[in-house]
């Protein structure tokens, strides 16, 4: 088993490190942030911070990069208030992770995709056509992170669309019947299958 410490760490060329502690804490979710600016310009990013926050209220947070550099996701939930999220389905990768290279704010990654937008409910933000999952979520706070810059952004999930063969008579939502995949680092994608559901747990009498 190979060991590495803080100073081995240090010494990493940048790629090798981006790589390595990127993928080291494991699968991540793979979700689609759509959003619109003021303007009316769409935007829509790939993301793998999307994480459950809490139920009753339903909330989730994701995480966002220090705005050293223009953020288009971030000033456009500012302005608005609301996004979308949309699970990464096996048939969406290439053109869900082609939304991460950087093009100017007037420009909508949808028109450099195959992606399309879709609107629903009146919700001001785009979601993500075909998407077997998405969600309509508003912004409530943010939290910097004062270790590196970055930003947590906590919002509610206020609507919830589900394709009818993922979701289960409990509410549980059997994502592998939607192709949804994870992703492994930066820029690896997998499609994990069901073992096995286990019951809750309970102490050993």
């Amino acid at each position: 088993m190979k060991h590495f410490s803080t100073a081995d760490i240090g010494d990493f060329s940048k790629l090798y490190r981006l790589n390595m502690i990127n993928s080291v804490t494991g699968y991540k979710s793979a979700n689609l942030i759509g959003t619109k600016s003021n303007s009316g310009v769409e935007n829509v990013a790939i993301f793998s911070s999307v994480t459950h926050l809490g139920s009753s209220p339903a909330l989730l947070h994701f995480t966002l990069r220090p705005n050293t550099v223009p953020r288009d996701t971030y000033k456009n939930i500012r302005e608005n208030q609301v996004f979308t999220v949309n699970h990464v389905s096996l048939k969406h990768i290439q053109e869900a992770h082609h939304t991460s290279a950087k093009y100017d704010e007037h420009i909508s990654e949808f028109d450099q995709t195959l992606l399309e937008p879709e609107y629903r409910m009146d919700w001001h933000a785009p979601f993500v056509k075909g998407s077997p999952v998405a969600l309509g979520c508003r912004y409530l706070n943010e939290y910097d992170i004062k270790e590196n810059g970055c930003l947590l952004i906590v919002a509610a999930i206020e609507h919830i669309f589900i394709d009818d063969e993922l979701l289960q008579e409990d509410g549980w939502v059997k994502l592998e019947n939607g192709e949804v995949v994870a992703i492994n680092g930066l820029d690896g994608y997998t499609l994990p299958q069901l073992k096995k559901r286990m019951e809750y747990a309970r102490p050993k009498k």
